[in-house]
């Protein structure tokens, strides 16, 4: 019940913002010729941290997209950011993908392909570079970086968790 007081407070501050990564196409051949269904995969984001993905399917595009945004906004999290950027070098994996994130320094941009792209942007990263290996799947490479995000970790959490103080190291 807190978690949806403090989500619906999030909500209220930063209007959730969400794009189409990709339309998939499915045909099913019956007695009177194909029957097509869709299924659309969904980012949403408040563009400040939070970020989700959603998968939706339906015979018609519309009501795919919508059921995709839904599930989109229901599966958000809260990832660190620091300057705009992420705080320490990860790598996130989804099957046969693998997407190295690399923090860059400001005025970089984000250097990533489209699907990686949409997740980085609603999340609010506006500078990193990232590399993608294995599978280019655009269902998989989204995965692979809501992994890779989810595995971020912050100098206070990692603190609270040792118990000790940790120094950061400036690389730029």
């Amino acid at each position: 019940m807190a978690d949806e007081a403090i989500r619906t407070e999030i909500q209220s501050e930063q209007p959730i913002e969400d794009t189409v990564v990709k339309v998939f196409r499915c045909s099913k051949v019956v007695k009177g010729g194909r029957r097509f269904s869709f299924a659309a995969l969904v980012v949403a984001g408040d563009r400040n941290g939070m970020v989700g993905i959603g998968y939706g399917k339906a015979n018609e595009v519309p009501p795919a997209v919508e059921k995709a945004v839904k599930d989109a906004k229901k599966n958000m999290v809260q990832i660190p950011l620091v300057n705009e950027t992420i705080p320490h070098e990860v790598v996130g994996k989804c099957r046969a993908t693998q997407v190295t994130l690399v923090p860059a320094s400001a005025g970089t941009g984000v250097i990533a392909g489209s699907s990686a792209r949409a997740v980085l942007e609603y999340a609010g990263v506006r500078n990193v570079l990232t590399k993608i290996y294995g599978s280019t799947s655009a269902k998989n490479v989204v995965k692979a970086v809501m992994d890779g995000l989810l595995r971020l970790r912050d100098k206070e959490t990692i603190e609270s968790l040792r118990g000790v103080e940790v120094e950061v190291a400036k690389r730029w």
